[in-house]
């Protein structure tokens, strides 16, 4: 029988909570790429984020009996990540990562060959993503974090301050600090 890939994800959670194992299929091939993203460039390690991503959906699943919507999905996914990621780091310190991966989003050759074949255009489109990239890493953690559930998961401020347990300010101040942050480094690389 074809599993049922409609509905919003805060109703396929509710629908897995009841037993509907395929509803948890559908939520992980939509949520999969972006918090792996997340969480590879947070703890900086591919093989630390396999082990946290794991546990973040292992997580879900032992939570999904008494999961009741109070937010978006994507927000509690992601508090479930932040959580585990503030474990981490408690445990000890991580750097951040800088690299896209092919499994989990766009290989950084494919968005540098979406503009084109010219070589020229090619490679500065390389050498752009990568220094936006280091921008990225040089972040504060919480700018960083911020950014990124901003980015990966399509969080609202909101959403970000939700996720991360602070106030809607702070979340606010960090996002557009880190995303000045961003465009003063693009402004003074170029």
């Amino acid at each position: 029988m074809p599993q049922d890939r409609t509905g919003s994800d805060e109703e396929l959670m509710e629908r897995y909570r009841d037993g509907d194992a395929g509803a948890f299929e559908v939520l992980y091939d939509r949520h999969k790429g972006g918090l792996f993203r997340y969480i590879l460039r947070q703890c900086g390690n591919r093989g630390v984020a396999e082990e946290l991503f794991q546990e973040v959906w292992m997580n879900l699943i032992r939570a999904r009996a008494a999961y009741t919507v109070q937010a978006r999905f994507t927000t509690y996914l992601y508090r479930l990540a932040h959580n585990r990621l503030i474990d981490h780091y408690r445990a000890q310190a991580g750097g951040v990562p800088v690299s896209f991966d092919d499994e989990y989003g766009p290989a950084l050759e494919s968005i540098a060959g979406a503009h084109g074949n010219d070589p020229a255009v090619t490679a500065d489109a390389r050498e752009q993503a990568q220094q936006l990239l280091q921008l990225i890493a040089a972040l504060p953690a919480a700018q960083r974090e911020a950014f990124l559930l901003q980015q990966e998961s399509d969080m609202n401020v909101a959403e970000i301050a939700q996720a991360t347990g602070v106030n809607r300010e702070t979340a606010k101040s960090r996002l557009r600090y880190a995303i000045a942050r961003l465009r003063r480094g693009m402004r003074e690389m170029n």
